[in-house]
C-alpha cells in the first residue's frame, strides 16, 4: 500500500486559474523553507515576580545539542549540529515534510536581570531557560505613608 496525498482540487474548474496560482507561490514558498530558508523555534516569553522564563519548542534534540551564551546583554539560544535523520539502504521517503534544523535565537536583556544565575533545563523537547531578575527589580510591597 502506498500513501498519497489526496488532492480533490481539479474538480472544480472554475476554481482550475485560483489554485494554479496557489501552487505556484506553494510551490517556490515550501522549496525555499524546505532547506535554504531560516527556520527558528517558536517561543514563550514569562514573567513573574522573580524572574523570565524561555520556553523554546525544540523536539527531537538532546540537551548537549544547544549552545547557550549571554555577551553583551543578550541570550543567544543556537543549535548547529546536523539533522539526526538517516536514510538507509531500504528507507525511502515518499514525501519529506519536516527536518531539525540549525536555529539561533537571540534576546536582549535588561540590565534588571541576574546574568550570573541564568539556567537551563531541557525535558519532553521543551527547553526552558530561566533568567533570575535582582532584588532591586523585584516588585516591592505596597507602603502607606502617613500624613503628618
Amino acid at each position: 500500500m502506498t500513501l498519497v496525498r489526496f488532492n480533490n482540487r481539479e474538480w472544480m474548474p472554475a476554481r482550475h486559474f485560483n489554485n494554479q496560482t496557489n501552487d505556484l507561490f506553494n510551490y517556490f514558498w515550501n522549496n525555499w523553507d524546505s532547506g535554504y530558508g531560516y527556520s527558528a523555534p517558536a517561543a514563550n516569553i514569562i514573567e513573574s515576580e522573580d524572574s523570565f522564563k524561555i520556553e523554546l519548542v525544540t523536539p527531537g534534540l538532546e540537551k548537549s545539542d544547544f549552545k547557550i551564551r549571554v555577551e553583551d546583554n543578550i541570550l543567544d539560544i543556537s543549535f548547529e549540529g546536523n539533522s539526526k535523520e538517516s536514510q538507509t539502504e531500504n528507507q525511502r521517503y515518499s514525501r519529506h515534510e519536516f527536518r531539525i534544523r540549525p536555529f539561533s535565537r537571540k534576546f536582549r536583556l535588561s540590565n534588571w536581570v541576574d546574568l550570573e544565575k541564568i539556567s537551563a533545563t531541557y525535558d519532553k523537547g521543551i527547553l526552558v531557560v530561566e533568567i533570575p531578575k535582582k532584588e532591586e527589580a523585584k516588585a516591592k510591597p505596597v507602603r502607606e505613608i502617613a500624613i503628618n
